[in-house]
């Protein structure tokens, strides 16, 4: 019986049921039947199966049939971007920033022992890695004596410090007042009350403040740590500290998701306000942990780069052939975001609108990406679905790429594959056979790699891809959110800024690769772009921002 139902569905081609698939039958599980049908193929049900049909039409009513009843529907609106807040390698603030991104300078330097706490200077000579990209400390200090932060320097991490410098300047830019909360819209009406919230993440805390209260315990010495060493320490601590400086009510988190951290902080505050849980969100990451402990730490996993100590400058190098490792950087990125019509109701400056976000995990290895860039596809995919847009509408690529000879192939592949269809497998697979079989230290070569730069090159679409990482170092779990706000500046000047130190691509599977000089966006019609985070674990987050 149950073939020759099965059977009849198939091939008699009736519509779908509105609940077929709660109906426990095998040969249901693909059945397409509309209610018109279900008038014929019901009275056949309800006498085989009188007590399945019945609980059947029980789900099918509107009336509560468990507990209270259906969840209503989330709302679903629109966030756009009001304010940036940048503090980086760079410079302090998004003009300085910016402005040195697009010029192609760079904000690494070597590294000296008076950047380090003093109990760790004398290992500055044995470590492998001696560049990193620090903060312009006379710029920071200048920015906390300005935005009246000195007390907070004093109780404060690093990281806190500087992720209230990025959400002072972003709340100025956005014009954000404790007031905006209630707006009155054009049409007369006054929108309830809808708090404002921070999602401010962060990688790794603060290595220095753990190996500092260590040593004092171990020395006998505890009574020396510092009263404020525990809300000091705690991740979510950046979060805590906005919200009161501020007093700001609404959801507070701190997602903690390594190098993925800042595009998984920006994504949240994006659902959060899309769903309606708040008008406004502060959102983004900080990361201050270069330290010697850190440094020996990346690089017993051969993850830094260690040839070019005495040309900082030139160390870190994404998609170039002679990369060897990442550049650990400092930094935070925070953006204010807004629903649309709260936004326009008080007359705000919108940099983008937030389409889409996505999230993936790699499943694969805690510290390797997956070989065939199965996450990070996954990833980008998820960002365009429900986002009305498609991959054809996208213009730029802020690429995840740290500089480090497996990952930055296995993107680019991962890339290709998003933008060119139907290729994905493939493509990936070849490309990580040739990152495979090239020496240690050194990028994917070879005939496989030499193949697959051609085809990519004739085929692909021109979406112009590159890494800032290039100029700024690996901010680790800042870096998403310092990229996110890039991203948004690319399409606000229709410019894709340059992929500091490509000088030979390998392996080139993109055409769009932006080298060590900036070039110009589409400027005839709307234009999309992608920010890509990746993180240790096999974590993924990747937002679509588009101009307005």
């Amino acid at each position: 019986m149950h073939g020759w139902i099965s059977h009849a569905i198939r091939f008699k081609r009736l519509p779908a049921c509105p609940f077929h698939y709660k109906l426990p039958f095998t040969c249901l599980n693909h059945a397409k039947v509309t209610s018109q049908q279900m008038g014929i193929w019901f009275p056949l049900f309800e006498a085989m199966l009188p007590n399945t049909c019945r609980a059947t039409s029980r789900l099918a009513s509107p009336d509560p049939a468990y507990g209270f009843g259906p969840i209503p529907q989330l709302p679903t609106r629109r966030v756009v971007v009001t304010g940036i807040g940048l503090v980086t390698p760079l410079g302090v603030g998004v003009r300085e920033t910016w402005r040195r991104l697009l010029a192609g300078e760079s904000g690494l330097r070597q590294l000296q022992e008076v950047d380090f706490p003093e109990s760790q200077r004398s290992a500055l000579g044995s470590l492998p890695c001696r560049v990193a990209g620090l903060v312009p400390e006379i710029q920071l200090e200048e920015a906390c004596n300005r935005m009246g932060l000195v007390e907070d320097v004093r109780r404060s991490s690093r990281f806190m410090v500087m992720a209230l410098v990025a959400a002072e300047e972003a709340l100025a830019d956005a014009r954000w007042r404790k007031g905006d909360v209630d707006v009155h819209l054009p049409d007369g009406g006054v929108r309830r009350r809808r708090v404002t919230g921070v999602v401010a993440g962060n990688g790794m805390s603060c290595t220095t403040e753990v190996a500092e209260a260590g040593a004092l315990v171990c020395e006998g010495r505890g009574r020396r740590v510092s009263p404020f060493f525990v809300p000091r320490i705690l991740p979510n601590m950046a979060a805590g500290a906005i919200s009161i400086r501020h007093g700001l009510h609404g959801p507070n988190l701190a997602p903690s998701t390594a190098c993925a951290t800042g595009g998984h902080a920006v994504g949240d505050a994006f659902r959060i306000i899309q769903r309606g849980e708040a008008d406004v969100m502060v959102a983004g990451a900080s990361e201050a942990c270069v330290d010697a402990i850190s440094l020996v730490g990346f690089s017993r996993l051969k993850a830094l780069s260690t040839g070019f100590n005495d040309e900082p400058e030139r160390a870190s190098r994404p998609f170039d052939a002679a990369r060897d490792g990442f550049v650990m950087g400092e930094g935070a990125g925070m953006l204010v975001l807004e629903e649309l019509e709260h936004a326009l109701a008080r007359g705000a400056n919108i940099y983008a609108e937030v389409r889409g976000y996505g999230m993936s995990g790699d499943a694969h290895h805690i510290t390797h990406p997956h070989p065939d860039g199965l996450g990070a596809v996954l990833c980008m995919q998820r960002a365009l679905e429900g986002s009305g847009l498609t991959a054809r509408d996208v213009a730029y690529v802020n690429a995840h790429a740290t500089s480090t000879p497996t990952g930055d192939a296995i993107e680019q592949a991962a890339m290709l594959s998003v933008f060119r269809s139907g290729v994905a497998a493939a493509t990936a697979a070849t490309a990580c056979k040739a990152v495979a079989a090239a020496p240690a230290g050194t990028a994917a070569g070879g005939p496989e790699a030499e193949g697959l730069s051609s085809w990519g090159t004739a085929t692909a679409p021109r979406v112009a891809v590159s890494s800032t990482k290039g100029a700024t170092g690996h901010l680790l779990g800042a870096a998403g959110a310092v990229e996110a706000a890039f991203t948004i500046l690319a399409l606000r000047d229709r410019r894709a800024p340059p992929t500091r130190n490509l000088e030979r691509p390998d392996p080139s599977l993109l055409p769009g690769l932006v080298g060590p000089v900036s070039v110009q966006l589409p400027t005839d019609r709307p234009i999309a772009a992608l920010s890509n985070s990746f993180g240790f674990g096999g974590t993924n987050s990747t937002l679509l921002f588009a101009t307005v």
